[in-house]
C-alpha cells in the first residue's frame, strides 16, 4: 500500500485489487487528497476520476467494492472542476441514494450537499458576488438546477413513500434508507434555500405537472 504514490495507482487498485487491498486504497485517497506535498498531477488526476465516475462504477458488481469506490470518490468529490455545471453527477447520485448500502447513500447525500451552499448562495446573499466556486455560473441556472433538484427529489420520495413513515414526526428518527436519505437532503435544501424560496419551487412544480410538463427529471 505504501508504495501507490498517485491517486491513478489508488483507483486502479480499488477496481482491481482484492477486498483487503481495494478496502486499503480507498483509504489511501483520503490521505494523498489532504496531503501537503505538492504535486501538479493530483488534481489533472482528481478530475478524470471524477468525470469518469458514473462509467467506472456501472463495471462494478461487487458490493463492497461499489462501496469502497464511492466513498473515494466522495473524498475528492468538492474539488471537482464543472463549475458552471454543479450538476453533472446528479444522475448518477440519485441512483446512489436508492442503493441498499446505507455507506453509500451517506456518501451520495454528502456529495449532493456539498453543492447546496454555492447553489443557494444567491439566495442567501442577493447582490453579493460569490468569491469562491462557480464563478461561471449565473443565478438563473442556480435557479433551474435547483428546481430540477427539488423535482426529483420528490419525485424519488412519492415513490419511496411507505405508511409506516407517518408515524415519524422527525427526520432523524427515520429509519435508514433511501427514504431517509432523500429527506435528508430535502431538509437541507429548505433550510438552504428558505421558506419563501421552497413556495415558489412547489408552485413551479404542480404548475408543471398540471400542464403535463416534465419537471427537469434527469
Amino acid at each position: 500500500m505504501n508504495s501507490m504514490k498517485s491517486l491513478t495507482e489508488c483507483f486502479q487498485t480499488i477496481l482491481t485489487g482484492n477486498q483487503q487491498a481495494s478496502r486499503a486504497a480507498a483509504r489511501q485517497v483520503r490521505k494523498l487528497v489532504y496531503s501537503s506535498a505538492t504535486d501538479r498531477t493530483k488534481y489533472e488526476d482528481i478530475k478524470k476520476l471524477i468525470n469518469s465516475a458514473p462509467t467506472e462504477y456501472a463495471k462494478i458488481f461487487e458490493d463492497w467494492r461499489q462501496e469502497n469506490f464511492v466513498m473515494a470518490i466522495s473524498v475528492m468529490y468538492f474539488l471537482h472542476d464543472k463549475e458552471n455545471q454543479p450538476d453533472f453527477l446528479f444522475p448518477w447520485l440519485f441512483d446512489l441514494l436508492q442503493h441498499e448500502n446505507g455507506y453509500i447513500r451517506h456518501a451520495a447525500v454528502r456529495m449532493i450537499e456539498n453543492e447546496l451552499g454555492p447553489l443557494t448562495y444567491h439566495i442567501r446573499f442577493p447582490g453579493e458576488k460569490q468569491a469562491f466556486r462557480h464563478e461561471e455560473l449565473s443565478s438563473e441556472m442556480a435557479d433551474k438546477i435547483l428546481y430540477g433538484l427539488y423535482a426529483n427529489l420528490s419525485g424519488l420520495l412519492n415513490d419511496l413513500w411507505k405508511p409506516v413513515y407517518k408515524r415519524y414526526k422527525y427526520i432523524r428518527s427515520l429509519p435508514s434508507g433511501p427514504y431517509k436519505s432523500v429527506q435528508m437532503i430535502l431538509g437541507e435544501l429548505s433550510e438552504d434555500c428558505g421558506d419563501e424560496y421552497v413556495k415558489l419551487l412547489e408552485k413551479t412544480l404542480d404548475m408543471n405537472a398540471e400542464i403535463n410538463k416534465s419537471p427537469y427529471l434527469w
